[in-house]
């Protein structure tokens, strides 16, 4: 009797399949189920779509409740599993939210198979079901509210919560560390305890406009924290609506963007000194031109005239112009990079050594100089002229920062720039470097000029008492041996300019003067003479013929190959401009070495080694001659070559 009533029992229970993927307990749907059917129904646990799949097909069961969650696709590959192989039993997806007409069609459908339970179990089924899904959603919210709330309280951004009428409810931690207002502070105040006096009033009135009208403001805001320091915030305020649709609250988040202002700055800075260096060197390049036509003739005006012309002395004048211009034309081609260099391996402390010698008659005894070369000093690769040119042009505008005199600093070291110091002067490549510092107790520089100190021809001096070109030819030069420079001044306090130039291995190299032999102006030869600017090639081939020389000239590399080919005679010396139109002079010497193997060849040019040196192997020592010279020094040249240089053609096969 008893084996058999609970053999009936037994008949009469629903075997349901729990898919979940949990840990090897009773779960909460376990639970409830339990709780609402007693003993009438039997589980089964699966924890995976493989695992239900094995149980589903190795015993029957009445129902299968498989967790849903819609980034994983478990439950639906299940499902699709159990058509394929035919598997008819009911399906429900348990999510958070169900739909209860498919859930009693199922449930029903379960029950079916056990007629006795039809009516008294179906509606305690479909009741769990829906009570586990309301608690699985309620759970699910509680987390990401937790979730939420956690984000906002340890986001960098700057959160506030304030109600309609911009009463402050709630900051969140970062809010704290940026303002310095603590949150028991902020609470109850208005978002006007960080207003600045950088902002007109008609901002915030569009502020309050626009977000009381509903919409959201975007905008970039320069607030004040409470220790009266400024900061840039890029600012979001955005209503909150009820379920009504009324606005209860504002939700400010801000960034501060103060230290990505900076640095942008910089780059801005960078880039527009970059595009006045390459408009400065253009202008310079075509001016040099310019000056040689005014200076060579100048020249064989004075050389056609006696010392007592009444003429004598206003020719002598326009020399001395032109010189002067040509000076303020090389600073110009240092400010662009665009200036030839002499490049040497050199050791910082030795050039300040050197040049030390001459500093106090520059800067006058008024002015305390110290020097402070550093320990075991890297070398740099650098043109010493160039270096002693940065020196002397930055003790210069110390000196006149300090008419009463004052204290004037050189001193060198070795740095490594790290990602400590990359955070502030982002343009800085990290590496190894050779700083040179020059400070002086000057007036040191208002804020509104730092950004422009080194651009050409600007100048905080009286008229008449600076060019402006000064720190831009530093600029410019630093720039052009691969380094930085960083001004760093308040007023009254005086300034330091830091320059870093790239640590190179190798042994310094201190180049020897010596007074060179002093070559013949008049000669004898053939020279051919390209040049594609036709009154520079006629100034200079009247003085060459005066010379004694026979000239051959051309206008560009093309017309020189047909000149060159059609004249039957020797041509000693052929002097050509580097960058011509159609054929460049290095093209040119390189055909003509061919077909003339014993000429020689003398390239000028107005543009910087790095340009040169693009338009063909040229010999940039000894058989170069940089714009603008002068009459005489392109003769002197054209003496030496010919004495003393070997032809293109031997010269190449030598080297090869």
């Amino acid at each position: 009797m008893n084996d058999a009533g609970e053999s009936a029992l037994s008949t009469a229970q629903l075997r349901l399949l729990l898919v979940e993927n949990r840990k090897p307990r009773p779960s909460h749907l376990q639970s409830l189920l339990t709780h609402a059917c007693g003993n009438r129904v039997s589980f089964d646990h699966a924890r995976s779509p493989e695992d239900a799949l094995a149980r589903l097909t190795s015993a029957p069961h009445d129902l299968v409740l498989c967790d849903y969650n819609p980034g994983d696709g478990a439950a639906l590959r299940l499902l699709r599993d159990l058509r394929r192989l035919e598997l008819a039993v009911p399906f429900i997806f348990l999510s958070d939210h169900v739909d209860e007409k498919a859930v009693a069609q199922s449930v029903a459908a379960a029950c079916g198979r056990h007629h006795s339970l039809r009516s008294s179990i179906a509606q305690a089924l479909c009741d769990a079901i829906h009570d586990y899904c309301r608690r699985s959603h309620c759970e699910k919210s509680d987390a990401m509210l937790r979730k939420l709330w956690h984000a906002v309280e340890q986001t960098a951004d700057l959160v506030v919560i304030t109600d309609r009428e911009g009463v402050i409810e709630y900051v969140n931690p970062a809010f704290e560390t940026l303002t310095g207002y603590s949150r028991e502070e902020a609470v109850g105040q208005t978002l006007r305890i960080l207003k600045s006096s950088q902002q007109p009033t008609e901002l915030y009135r569009e502020l309050w406009e626009t977000i009381v009208a509903g919409e959201t403001f975007r905008g970039v805001i320069t607030n004040q924290k409470k220790d009266g320091q400024l900061f840039l915030a890029e600012k979001t305020i955005t209503p909150l609506r009820d379920t009504e649709g009324q606005i209860t609250h504002f939700i400010s988040t801000d960034r501060d963007i103060t230290e990505r202002h900076r640095l942008e700055g910089q780059l801005q800075q960078a880039q527009r000194m970059d595009a006045i260096g390459r408009l400065a060197g253009g202008v310079a390049h075509d001016f040099n031109n310019l000056l040689m036509v005014i200076s060579s003739y100048a020249e064989l005006m004075l050389d056609s005239i006696t010392p007592q012309h009444p003429l004598r002395r206003n020719v002598e004048e326009i020399m001395a112009a032109s010189a002067r211009a040509a000076d303020l034309t090389r600073q110009l081609l240092a400010f662009g990079r665009k200036q030839m260099q002499a490049l040497r391996v050199l050791d910082l402390n030795s050039v300040m050594h050197d040049i030390s010698r001459m500093l106090p008659r520059l800067i006058g005894e008024d002015v305390q100089l110290v020097i402070v070369p550093g320990k075991d000093l890297g070398r740099v690769k650098a043109d010493p002229v160039q270096i002693e040119q940065v020196v002397m042009n930055l003790a210069a505008n110390a000196r006149d920062a300090m008419p009463r005199g004052g204290k004037l600093v050189f001193e060198t070291a070795n740095v490594t720039l790290d990602e400590a110091y990359l955070q502030r002067r982002s343009i800085v490549p990290p590496g190894d470097y050779v700083q040179l510092a020059v400070s002086d107790s000057g007036s040191g520089i208002a804020a509104e000029h730092l950004p422009h100190i080194f651009e050409p021809f600007y100048t905080t001096k009286e008229e008449g008492k600076g060019t402006g070109l000064g720190l831009a030819t530093v600029y410019g030069i630093v720039k052009q041996n691969r380094g930085y420079v960083w001004v760093y001044s308040e007023p009254g306090l005086g300034t330091t300019f830091k320059i870093y130039l790239p640590r190179v291995e190798g042994q310094s190299h201190k180049p020897v003067f010596s007074l060179p032999v002093e070559p013949a102006l008049h000669g004898t030869g053939t020279l051919l003479l390209v040049e594609d600017e036709p009154s520079v090639r006629q100034s200079a081939r009247e003085f060459l013929e005066s010379s004694g020389y026979t000239v051959l000239e051309a206008h560009n590399g093309e017309e020189a190959l047909r000149v060159a080919r059609t004249h039957a005679g020797v041509i000693h010396l052929m002097i050509t401009d580097v960058v011509m139109p159609q054929m460049g002079g290095a093209r040119l010497a390189a055909q003509l070495a061919v077909e003339r193997p014993a000429m020689k060849v003398l390239f000028v040019s107005g543009y910087a080694e790095n340009t040169v040196l693009q338009h063909g192997p040229i010999d940039m020592t000894g058989c170069f001659l940089q714009k603008p010279f002068t009459l005489k020094s392109l003769g002197r040249k054209i003496s030496e070559i010919l004495r003393t240089v070997k032809p293109a053609a031997l010269a190449a096969s030598s080297h090869g």
